[in-house]
């Protein structure tokens, strides 16, 4: 299972969480981010460095979700120890058990899944386990779902120090850790649709005597479109409607059904299923993208937990939920068929229907910037003929070379360092530490660190009033190993990396161990210093790890090994705006026929960068490219590793007859400070300027000033200091 970058930093993150103080852990993930995946890999990751560990995952009642959760793991965590309550109740809790438990099932009034007895049973599990020396975890899965007191009483049981409570809707308590998950990083990956129309192409004024039928009608010649749409793409894609009844609706049931079968859709065919408590039809294989069916009625069974891909369209005909439960509905329709965007902005885009006002309020509230007002601007004739020359990726699959990894990660220690063949010297010289790096520690011991002193009051309980005490533990290989993996682990998270080319990267580096032969090896450590070593600076290595991927070297791609195809700017955008902005000027400069000032989503070095652009005088006209997909502009780099990356310059434009590229990013605070978060941008600065001077164009990177309030440009080589030549007032420059 090749993880994405996102996943993996909440991973990392979680792994992190899991050894701070704060007990309650909140992963706040997009319905479609892969949240059991991420979770799955996380508990078995922890387990490596955890003995006598025992995760117990919890699920709300409906959809057999400890079912499917469990199933997940068997599929992505090979030889797992896996089980059900029914498997707790035979054998107890073991080592390094993960248990997907339906908390509903200990304690719902009238659930016969446990007899008074067996509660009892249970119980004595529990506390068998803890006389063991076990220890529970807890996992509250769709933790916004019916967790009551009783709930809450069943997690008081595994008298757990850490509890991980996730959803797409958590309710957020302020003393927990928040880990939350982008949707534009789960967007930006291709996983969930770009985009939530919300009545699309409704007009200003509707006189209809059958709403239903009307609603109907829209979503039905919408998945025509979205059909036809994947036939040209060649994919078996067969997009799914949901038509969502509201409660207590039996008559409005039958009317559905009668208007699908008007046209030719019913459920003797197979092409129409319903779902509901009292009734199943046609569910058989309804998950799969070919699936036949093309409509699906239900109430409330899918709000929860219900996986598939090639649902598109909602037809929403229930009364209003509250916020937490539409979210839930609408990210049913959210996730990409087949994991990717196509570059279609038909295709990328999900759809409601709806004439429940306090419904597509409540959407757009909770999905923010994600369902905001749409429309379809169309390109200005000047630019239709405007073309370049982009690159893509020649590399099938998103692969990483684990022998560029070693010998970047060699080049930045030395380079940092200043190492070199003499391991004695080396040893010395990462003792001693380099300016802006960290000092490392040798020893065949565990040192650890705490505090020691007096205070009055809380406020002197911190770092500079108490007195730090050092500590150190006699090593064993047995006892240690599992955080030595751990750390191992998480070092190589740090840059998408396995654990087995991690250990064996660290062992080349560092260890004197005959298999791990390396020529350029900076230390040769016995088995027990390098087990030590990598424990004592589990800090200072993974810096290392991930500032070496960034880390500026001689360029390792050349130009034959990227491919080439010409660029024209799309014909027509969907075009998203923010409809409640008090400006919505249009922006005449801009490519397309009714581009806006209200543009989103939009960072804010965009906004400046546009607002400078439309009052420039030198400035004929501008585009804003996109960020992912076919239909963009890109120019490939490369990590150190060689794993091709897409870079998609934010702006192309037109100053004084001449074609600019520009980059924005995050600018210089008022004392200098950089606010560039990206470590990639020297990288990509580089390669822009290589792709411009190959094309005979200009371009560079836009950054602001908040001392001067000026936006400045970078067109030669990057740099984070504001007071570097590199950097030149934009103004002057155009």
């Amino acid at each position: 299972m090749n993880l994405m970058k996102f996943q993996l930093n909440a991973i990392r993150e979680l792994l992190i969480a899991m050894e701070e103080g704060t007990r309650d852990i909140i992963l706040k993930s997009p319905t479609g981010s892969g949240k059991t995946i991420m979770l799955t890999h996380f508990m078995s990751e922890y387990a490596k460095g955890h003995a006598r560990t025992v995760f117990v995952w919890l699920t709300p009642g409906k959809g057999n979700l400890e079912e499917q959760s469990k199933r997940k793991m068997d599929l992505y965590i090979h030889n797992s120890s896996t089980k059900l309550l029914s498997d707790v109740m035979t054998s107890g809790f073991c080592e390094n058990d993960f248990c997907f438990i339906n908390w509903e099932k200990l304690t719902k009034k009238g659930n016969n899944a446990l007899k008074d007895s067996e509660r009892t049973n249970f119980l004595e599990w529990i506390e068998k386990a803890h006389n063991a020396g076990l220890s529970f975890k807890v996992i509250i899965d769709e933790s916004h779902q019916n967790f009551t007191e009783k709930s809450d009483a069943i997690v008081q049981l595994f008298k757990t120090d850490k509890i991980i409570r996730c959803s797409a809707t958590p309710i957020i308590d302020k003393s927990a850790k928040l880990i939350e998950i982008s949707e534009a990083d789960v967007i930006a990956e291709g996983l969930i649709k770009k985009l939530l129309v919300i009545n699309g192409d409704f007009p200003n004024e509707i006189e209809e005597e059958n709403p239903t039928q009307y609603l109907l009608e829209k979503a039905l010649k919408k998945q025509n479109e979205l059909a036809c749409a994947f036939e040209k793409y060649e994919s078996n894609v067969n997009p799914l409607i949901i038509v969502q009844l509201p409660n207590n609706s039996d008559l409005l049931l039958d009317s559905v059904i009668s208007w699908f079968e008007s046209q030719h859709i019913s459920i003797e065919n197979g092409l129409l299923a319903v779902w509901l408590s009292a009734r199943h039809d046609n569910l058989e294989a309804i998950e799969k993208n070919d699936g036949k069916q093309i409509a699906v009625i239900i109430k409330q069974a899918v709000a929860t937990g219900w996986d598939c891909p090639r649902a598109h369209i909602l037809v929403k005909l229930r009364e209003g939920m509250d916020e937490t439960f539409e979210i839930q509905t609408i990210g049913r329709i959210r996730r990409m068929a087949e994991a990717h965007h196509y570059g279609n902005d038909a295709l990328d885009s999900c759809y409601l229907y709806t004439f429940d006002s306090k419904f597509t309020q409540g959407a757009q509230a909770a999905l923010g910037k994600n369902a905001l007002s749409a429309k379809t601007i169309f390109l200005k004739n000047e630019h239709k003929k405007f073309s370049l020359i982009k690159e893509q990726r020649t590399q099938i699959l998103d692969t990483q070379d684990d022998a560029a990894a070693l010998k970047s990660i060699t080049e930045y220690l030395k380079t940092t360092y200043n190492l070199d063949g003499d391991c004695k010297q080396n040893k010395t010289r990462l003792e001693t530490g380099a300016e802006n790096a960290e000092k490392f520690v040798f020893s065949e011991k565990i040192e650890r660190t705490t505090f020691s002193g007096e205070a009055r009051i809380i406020a002197d309980i911190s770092n500079d009033n108490l007195n730090v005490v050092k500590f150190r533990q006699k090593l064993n290989t047995h006892t240690h190993g599992r955080e030595f993996h751990n750390r191992v682990g998480r070092i190589g998270l740090e840059i998408g990396m396995e654990y087995a080319s991690a250990v064996t990267i660290l062992g080349k580096l560092f260890a004197n161990e005959g298999k791990f032969l390396y020529k350029e090896k900076l230390l040769e450590l016995s088995i027990k210093e390098w087990y030590a070593f990598v424990i004592n600076n589990f800090d200072a290595i993974r810096h290392a790890f991930r500032f070496a991927m960034s880390a500026q070297q001689e360029p390792s791609l050349e130009l034959e090994t990227v491919s080439e195809k010409p660029f024209f700017i799309p014909q027509s955008a969907l075009f998203t705006f923010d409809s409640s902005s008090k400006v919505q000027t249009e922006c005449k400069k801009n490519v397309y026929t009714g581009y806006l000032s209200s543009a989103e989503s939009r960072s804010a070095p965009e906004k400046l960068f546009e607002r400078f652009c439309e009052n420039c005088s030198s400035v004929d006209w501008w585009y804003k490219n996109g960020d992912k997909g076919d239909e963009y502009f890109s120019i490939v780099y490369v990590d150190n590793s060689n794993r091709q990356k897409l870079f998609y310059p934010d702006y192309i434009l037109s100053v004084k007859g001449e074609i600019w590229i520009c980059e924005t990013k995050g600018g210089f605070d008022k004392t200098g400070a950089s606010e560039d978060i990206d470590i990639f941008s020297p990288k990509k600065c580089a390669v822009l300027q290589k792709y411009l001077k190959k094309h005979n164009l200009h371009g560079g990177f836009v950054r602001q000033d908040k001392a001067s309030m000026e936006l400045l440009i970078c067109t030669g080589e990057y740099s984070d200091d504001v007071n570097s030549d590199a950097w030149k007032i934009l103004k002057d420059e155009w």
